[in-house]
């Protein structure tokens, strides 16, 4: 077991603490719970490092299962997408990986239990003569005019519906139990429904599926769970949750704990609609990097540690509340700047000539891969006639506050030279094209021999060897903080969350890695996609700037 005084504390690990000091249990045994009905979003991210990690800190077990009751909307790809997610973030699951298809037949022999107690009944009333028997928050329920039918004569219906002899929708089974509950899921909630459809792991065996609360109690039941953590919308639920354990004969009995879930400024955590910025082609898929799903952040460059990082901080409560993004781009920040290797890219390039030197003068230069980790060596950067600089770094004329180049003026190239702009060729537009400068030769790692200081440092990438790369930058989603709340979510969608530039980069990342991190020196951290554009170029995604300049335009 992990050091108690080294773990996080919060209200589930307090009352995990009690539990185990009174010997209910003689450990913890938790379990991720997920539909696989969409890739994982980073809330999901909260669960998994609160339930895997309640099992590696006890020295416990926690389950990988995945809720495919559900059919119609569920996929094989989405099962695979998930495993590969929860393992990615580094946690692994206990035993082999587990379904809820795979107590099918329990939950059928359950269902029959509750049917021969007098307490489930098959329903053949339409969906919408059901929700106005329902009744509402104020007004009690009526009672159906099938909930008396005898037990005999509901088991027969009920293997008929089992036996394929009636239609999607034709009927139902609901539990009996109170029409007049002031909670709504107790009024005779349905457990069982027709669905003709295709199972990814049953195949066709069924053609009738259990409901989520019907089956994620006896799931958590057959399994040992001890401690059945969800969001805080199934608190009601529980009421359920129990009603059933307490009607069937399992011995093991669960518990279930809630706490809030967690929402994060400028993002949805709706699978549907996240689902319908795919289907409806806003995203370029569930692993786009604008999207919060962890296949998204992983692509543009989180890492594990940084998404643990976030869940660490934000805590676990019973609160609701809604996240600042900066806090979860304040962790991946951290994170790359002590474990990102250093290199240079140039995004707006504007070319430059060093008229001093030579033609074909080509000097390979030391760089240090990581100003304060020495472990991490150094890398050969190619210094030329021509290179190229960010437009942005230079001006023909500014003030004292302006720290890059100006005509007359000198700065020193990145791990290079002092060089002094001398002066600029323009296009009949007026842009300037080309820059004019001389370097000093005796200013390689150290200051000139008068004592004079340059102006400011700049990146730069030599052009003979410079490697052109689509370069992706990466914007908030949205443009309101809350864009659930906003009937259409379409219409606050930021047309400027990706913008595509061609820049150069340095020789020494045509070698990246797939997601691999750097901080390109001056602006921001950038991974590499694994991929390459329609062009052959590689493809770097922004991950994060430097700073947090979100927060300080917000409040402007």
């Amino acid at each position: 077991m992990a050091d108690a005084e080294n773990r996080p504390s919060n209200f589930i690990r307090n009352i995990i603490d009690a539990d185990l000091a009174a010997g209910k249990y003689p450990t913890t045994h938790t379990r991720f719970p997920p539909e696989p009905n969409g890739y994982l979003h980073i809330g999901h991210a909260k669960s998994i490092v609160l339930n895997f990690g309640i099992a590696r800190d006890y020295n416990g077990l926690c389950n990988l299962r995945f809720d495919d009751t559900n059919p119609e909307k569920e996929d094989i790809d989405y099962v695979n997408a998930i495993k590969n997610d929860v393992s990615w973030l580094g946690f692994k699951w206990s035993g082999e990986v587990c379904y809820s298809s795979n107590y099918f037949d329990q939950l059928f022999a359950y269902a029959e239990e509750l049917i021969n107690k007098g307490l489930a009944y098959v329903e053949f009333s339409n969906q919408e003569t059901m929700r106005e028997m329902r009744g509402t928050l104020t007004s009690a329920g009526t009672n159906s005019p099938y909930r008396d039918t005898t037990p005999a004569e509901n088991l027969q219906l009920f293997h008929d519906m089992r036996d394929g002899k009636y239609k999607d929708g034709e009927c139902c089974l609901r539990a009996k139990i109170d029409m007049s509950s002031s909670f709504m899921c107790m009024r005779d909630p349905v457990i069982y429904r027709v669905r003709f459809a295709h199972h990814h792991q049953t195949g066709d065996k069924w053609c009738i599926y259990p409901m989520y609360d019907f089956t994620h109690c006896i799931s958590d039941a057959i399994e040992g769970i001890t401690h059945s953590l969800c969001t805080l919308e199934f608190q009601d639920n529980r009421r359920l949750y129990d009603w059933v354990l307490d009607n069937i004969s399992i011995e093991t009995r669960p518990h279930q704990y809630e706490f809030s879930r967690l929402n994060l400024e400028y993002t949805m955590m709706s699978k549907r609609k996240l689902n319908a910025l795919v289907t409806e082609n806003h995203v370029q898929g569930w692993d786009d990097p604008r999207m919060p799903t962890i296949a998204g952040l992983r692509r543009r460059g989180y890492t594990p540690g940084a998404i643990q990082e976030f869940c660490k901080r934000i805590g676990v409560t019973k609160m609701e509340n809604t996240i600042e993004m900066g806090v979860l781009e304040a962790c991946i920040r951290e994170d790359l700047n002590e474990s990102a290797p250093r290199a240079m890219a140039v995004v707006d390039p504007i070319k430059l000539v060093i008229e001093n030197l030579p033609d074909d003068h080509i000097e390979w230069l030391d760089a240090p891969n990581h100003p304060s980790d020495e472990s991490m060596g150094t890398r050969k950067l190619p210094f030329s006639k021509v290179v190229y600089i960010e437009r942005e770094d230079f001006r023909e004329e500014a003030n004292k506050k302006y720290k890059r180049l100006v005509i007359g003026k000198e700065v020193r190239l990145r791990n290079a030279y002092f060089i002094k702009a001398e002066r600029c060729d323009k296009d009949e537009q007026g842009n300037i094209t080309t820059i004019y400068c001389t370097y000093d030769e005796t200013t390689l790692g150290k200051l000139p021999a008068d004592g004079r200081k340059a102006k400011g440092v700049i990146h730069w990438v030599s052009a003979s060897h410079g490697v052109e790369a689509e370069i992706r930058n990466y914007d908030r989603m949205f443009t309101v903080a809350n864009p659930a709340a906003v009937e259409d979510f379409t219409t606050v969608l930021n047309p400027d969350s990706l913008v595509i530039t061609k820049g150069y980069i340095e020789p020494s990342l045509v070698d990246a890695k797939a997601q691999q991190g750097f901080q390109f020196e001056r602006l921001g951290y950038f991974c590499f996609d694994g991929n390459k554009n329609a062009d052959g170029k590689l493809i770097f995604n922004k991950t994060v700037g430097l700073r947090d300049t979100w927060t300080n335009n917000e409040s402007k």
